[in-house]
C-alpha cells in the first residue's frame, strides 16, 4: 500500500484518479476547495463513491492559499503517513473562462503548485505529478503535436499559468531532486465530465432542446480522450522518470460537426445548430503525438470514441433528472 495526496479530488480527472488508486488498495488524501467554477452538484456527485473506502480522507482547502502550511490536519496526516507522491490535479481550467478572471488562475495553478512543491520539499515526498495542458502548444503546433513543440507563446491566461507551473516543477526537480511527471492533457471527456466542456454541453443541449452553439464553422477538430484512459495514464506516471513532460491524448480525432451527428444518432434527436463567430481563445485543431507515453509508460488509449461517447450519453440519460439542471458556462 502506498500513500498519495490527490488535489482536485472532486474534479473530473482527480476523482477518477483517486478512485482507481483506492481500487488498487492505496491510501488517498483528497484535497479540493469545492469552488463554484462550475455547478458544485457535479463535484458532490463524484465524491459520493469515496464513502465506500476506509483508506480515503478528505480535506477541503484552497491549494493557492499560503495558510496551507499552517493546516494542522494536513501536517498531522503527512507525519502519520509518509507520502509516496503528490498528484496535483487541482486547477482552474478553461481557456475562455481564464480571460474573465485571470487572477484566480494564477492563484490556483501557479501559487497552488508552488505551495505543493514546498510541501513535497519539507516532507521529503519523492514524487510529484502535475496536470498541465495541450493549450500550451498554441497556433503553429505540428499535428500530431509532440512534447518538443513550442510552448513559449501561450495564447490565454490559462495556458500561461500552466507554463508557470511547469517551470516551477523543473526548478524544484533541479534544486531538490523531486521526481516529476508533467502531463499535458488533450480534450478529456466521459461520464460526469465538466459542464463547460463541449461533450457535456452538446449532450445537454440536444436532449433538452436548447440551441446547440458551435463557435466557428464546425470543421475544427479535436483529439478526444476518455476519462479512464487519462486516469490510468496519470497513475502510470507515478513511476520514476527524473523530470519529464508527457502528452496524454486520444488516438482518434473528430470534427465538431461529426460529433454533433454522432450525438444526434445516439439521442434520437435533432440538434438545432447555431453557428457563432470563432472565439479567439480556441484552437482550430488539437491532436497529440503520444509516442513518449507509449515508450516511457507503456500507455495506450483503450476506449474508442464510439464506445466512450455512448458511455457518456448513457450516463447523462441515467442522471438526467438532475444533470439537465446543470448550468454550462455557455447556456442559452
Amino acid at each position: 500500500m502506498a500513500n498519495y495526496l490527490v488535489t482536485g479530488a472532486a474534479g473530473f480527472i482527480g476523482s477518477r484518479v483517486a478512485e482507481m488508486l483506492l481500487e488498487d488498495g492505496h491510501r488517498v488524501l483528497g484535497i479540493d476547495d469545492l469552488n463554484n467554477a462550475y455547478d458544485v452538484r457535479m463535484k458532490y456527485w463524484r465524491m459520493r463513491g469515496f464513502s465506500d473506502y476506509e483508506n480515503f480522507n478528505f480535506h477541503q482547502f484552497d491549494i493557492g492559499d499560503r495558510r496551507i502550511f499552517e493546516e494542522s490536519e494536513l501536517k498531522d496526516y503527512f507525519k502519520r503517513y509518509k507520502l509516496d507522491g503528490i498528484i496535483n490535479l487541482a486547477a482552474r481550467a478553461g481557456v475562455r473562462q481564464s480571460m474573465e478572471d485571470p487572477w484566480v488562475y494564477l492563484s490556483t495553478n501557479v501559487n497552488g503548485t508552488l505551495n505543493l512543491l514546498e510541501l513535497a520539499r519539507q516532507f521529503e515526498v519523492p514524487k510529484f505529478v502535475l496536470a498541465s495542458t495541450s493549450s500550451l502548444y498554441g497556433l503553429r503546433a505540428p499535428l500530431p503535436t509532440p512534447e518538443t513543440a513550442d510552448t513559449d507563446h501561450p495564447l490565454q491566461p490559462y495556458a500561461a499559468s500552466k507554463k508557470g507551473a511547469e517551470a516551477l516543477c523543473h526548478a524544484y526537480h533541479h534544486l531538490y531532486g523531486i521526481d516529476v511527471s508533467i502531463f499535458r492533457y488533450f480534450t478529456v471527456y466521459g461520464p460526469a465530465g465538466r459542464p463547460d466542456m463541449v461533450m457535456f454541453r452538446f449532450i445537454q443541449w440536444i436532449f433538452e432542446g436548447h440551441p446547440l452553439i458551435v463557435y466557428g464553422d464546425g470543421d475544427q477538430w479535436r483529439g478526444f480522450t476518455y476519462i479512464d484512459d487519462i486516469a490510468r495514464g496519470t497513475i502510470l506516471g507515478l513511476k520514476p522518470v527524473g523530470f519529464d513532460v508527457i502528452n496524454l491524448g486520444g488516438h482518434e480525432t473528430l470534427k465538431i460537426n461529426r460529433l454533433v451527428q454522432i450525438l444526434e444518432e445516439l439521442s434520437g434527436q435533432k440538434a438545432v445548430i447555431q453557428y457563432e463567430t470563432p472565439h479567439p481563445a480556441d484552437l482550430h485543431a488539437n491532436w497529440a503525438n503520444i509516442d513518449k507515453a507509449r515508450n516511457l509508460l507503456g500507455w495506450e488509449p483503450l476506449v474508442n470514441l464510439n464506445d466512450g461517447i455512448a458511455n457518456t450519453v448513457d450516463w447523462y440519460e441515467a442522471q438526467r433528472s438532475w444533470v439537465k439542471q446543470i448550468k454550462t458556462n455557455y447556456s442559452p
